[in-house]
């Protein structure tokens, strides 16, 4: 098949799955094209049969703000002529489905199908503002095929919109070969001492994140175990969280990583992942720490506890819970054997469902699909 994939190409969940989707599609046979404004971020290297095609605005006095939008659609038109592709592939409902929209009317000769993967934020928080309310549900139901990552964004979807449009789920997944526990794969030992456990979170440092809960937790959790805690990302939560870093006396376990290429090598020396969110869809980042063999404790949110078995892969939490959360950590830190038992079960589970030779298939099978009515 020849595949259009749009994403947002910074760093997040929806673009490291489109990428990552593409790669394996690629290696697969399939010809995949992307379109966007720059080439996503784990897009690390051209490999045979994926190409990449660069969304230019044009820069015009009359416009205050530039046209992504038309521009995006115009391309998207412009390389499903010139590529013969089947399907664009859209991540993220706006606007990338409502380009996606337009450039199938554009190309009205070819009957080209649009599958819309929806992520989480597209609905729970773009999607629900007045004023994209109608474009999102307009452009969901537009789409030949809807996907979603997780049965709750399903649920949430469907009651938010009031549509009984067809949404499949199909989760995410993860290269389980880059994503794993072995030696010679570390790369934290300028921050952690020999004898210090690690304590991770990865994140755009939103709000919904809860950061500071994390902080908090790690302060108590300290007191009982050394330990350090990583908190890599960048965002607006960033600032105010250093902070409270401050205020806490913390400066000596807590370090800021920023945004960081190799994730994979920092997770697959960490202890714990910590995903406490108050609104998370899937929580790509804690199926890539399970993938390392990493015990997570996130909160009672969204698909977490889809993905996140408690008491076998990790802990639930509810929302806020800080001392729950500081129960959990502990009694995994302090405890060696126990605490590699559950990051055994956690790498096991990602193993048998989320696994990229485990879910790609589902696309591929929900392509022909669509395509073949």
């Amino acid at each position: 098949m020849n595949i259009g994939i749009t994403c947002y190409p910074t760093y997040g969940g929806s673009g490291a799955i489109a990428a990552e989707l593409g790669q394996a599609l690629a290696r697969k046979g399939h010809k995949v094209h992307f379109v966007s404004y720059s080439i996503p971020f784990r897009l690390q290297e051209y490999s045979q049969n994926i190409y990449f095609h660069n969304v230019e605005v044009m820069p015009y006095p009359l416009f205050k703000y530039p046209p992504y939008t038309l521009a995006l659609a115009a391309k998207m038109a412009d390389v499903a002529l010139e590529a013969e592709l089947d399907i664009l592939h859209v991540h993220y409902a706006v606007p990338h489905a409502t380009c996606a929209f337009l450039a199938r009317h554009m190309l009205r000769d070819r009957d080209i199908k649009v599958i819309t993967t929806l992520h989480g934020t597209d609905i729970t928080l773009v999607g629900s503002d007045k004023s994209f309310y109608r474009i999102t549900r307009f452009s969901i139901e537009e789409s030949q095929g809807v996907t979603a990552v997780s049965e709750s964004l399903k649920r949430d979807t469907q009651s938010l919109f009031e549509i009984d449009t067809d949404i499949r789920v199909i989760p995410n997944f993860v290269d389980v070969n880059r994503f794993r526990r072995g030696d010679g794969h570390c790369d934290i030992s300028n921050f952690v001492d020999d004898d210090e456990k690690v304590i991770v979170h990865v994140s755009n440092f939103r709000p919904v994140k809860r950061i500071g809960d994390i902080i908090r937790m790690y302060a108590e959790v300290r007191t009982r175990v050394k330990c350090k805690l990583l908190l890599v990302g960048e965002g607006p939560e960033r600032i105010p969280m250093q902070e409270l870093v401050r205020e806490l006396g913390l400066q000596d376990g807590v370090v800021f990583l920023g945004e960081q290429e190799g994730v994979d090598r920092i997770l697959s020396c960490s202890d714990l992942y910590l995903l406490p969110s108050e609104q998370e869809s899937f929580g790509l980042s804690a199926l890539e720490a399970m993938s390392c063999g990493v015990p997570v404790i996130g909160a009672n949110a969204g698909g977490l506890p889809e993905l996140v078995r408690h008491g076998v892969t990790g802990f639930i939490t509810e929302v806020g819970d800080i001392d729950q959360m500081a129960r959990h950590a502990t009694e995994l830190l302090a405890d060696d054997d126990y605490r590699q038992t559950i990051g055994r079960q956690a790498r096991q589970r990602v193993l048998d469902n989320f696994a990229d030779e485990a879910v790609v298939p589902q696309y591929e099978a929900y392509y022909d699909e669509v395509l073949h009515g």
